[in-house]
């Protein structure tokens, strides 16, 4: 008989990563979750104002606030792309789910060292400190919405869209680094961008999309075959994009 390897999940929840969650669990035993509780919204604008300025800052929060708004009006594109690949959202009640208060916090922590996981997987959680890394002694992967390196950090998909580079639109697995998204490439899912995705849906649209690549790639880094591939591309860390530039981008060209 196979033996059953412990797979950590560590997300702080949403669509997209159940998404993700549920495919790993319809196909591979000994899935376990660890959930993080919501980071302040004033301590994360302090750390990205400490690193691209109050402006940028502030730009960025005003078109959060607008696709916290909008997500309502996303609702039918998000439940078409769910009836459309068959995807499973929400949390699966057939997993065990343990809240951690931070994926750096010590609670999260002894939750590793309790259950000596085989691997653990981030999707959609505070960047991991260097120390937090150094205490795990397996092999820790991250999910991605974005084509590394071209596309670190956030709204990968978005900014593939609205720079006219649909052919690096889709999603990354990769080992983790220090770095936000720099870590060696393990697999990557390119997908063709629907018109109707916007910034609101396309990491619902890619998750969806990319489900298998994802179960290969924890497949593989169970068996131990960590083989990495070259990331060609430029590296350039992303964030959300201000509000003056999102309007302009939406009005002119259309894609929001």
């Amino acid at each position: 008989m196979s033996q059953t390897r412990n797979i950590l999940v560590l997300t702080a929840g949403g669509d997209y990563a159940w998404v993700i969650v549920n495919a790993l669990a319809s196909h591979l035993d000994g899935v376990e979750v660890a959930l993080e509780q919501p980071e302040s919204k004033t301590v994360f604008l302090k750390r990205r104002a400490r690193r691209i300025g109050w402006v940028q800052t502030a730009g960025q929060f005003g078109t959060m606030v607008i696709s916290r708004v909008g997500k309502r009006l996303a609702g039918a594109r998000a439940r078409a792309i769910i009836a459309a690949s068959g995807a499973q959202t929400g949390m699966p009640d057939h997993l065990p789910v343990t809240p951690v208060s931070s994926a750096n916090a010590g609670d999260c922590l002894e939750l590793i060292a309790a259950r000596k996981p085989d691997i653990v997987l981030l999707v959609g959680c505070r960047m991991l400190s260097r120390a937090t890394l150094a205490a795990i002694p397996c092999p820790v992967l991250n999910y991605h919405s974005g084509i590394n390196p071209k596309y670190r950090g956030v709204a990968g998909g978005w900014w593939a869209r609205a720079t006219g580079d649909c052919g690096n639109y889709g999603t990354t697995v990769h080992l983790v680094d220090a770095g936000v998204d720099t870590g060696d490439i393990l697999h990557q899912a390119f997908l063709a961008p629907d018109p109707r995705d916007t910034l609101l849906t396309d990491s619902l649209a890619m998750a969806a999309g990319s489900r298998e690549m994802v179960v290969r790639a924890v497949e593989d880094a169970l068996s131990g075959n960590l083989e990495t591939r070259p990331g060609p591309l430029p590296s350039v860390q992303r964030f959300h994009p201000p509000l003056w530039t999102y309007l302009a981008t939406g009005l002119t060209r259309g894609i929001w």
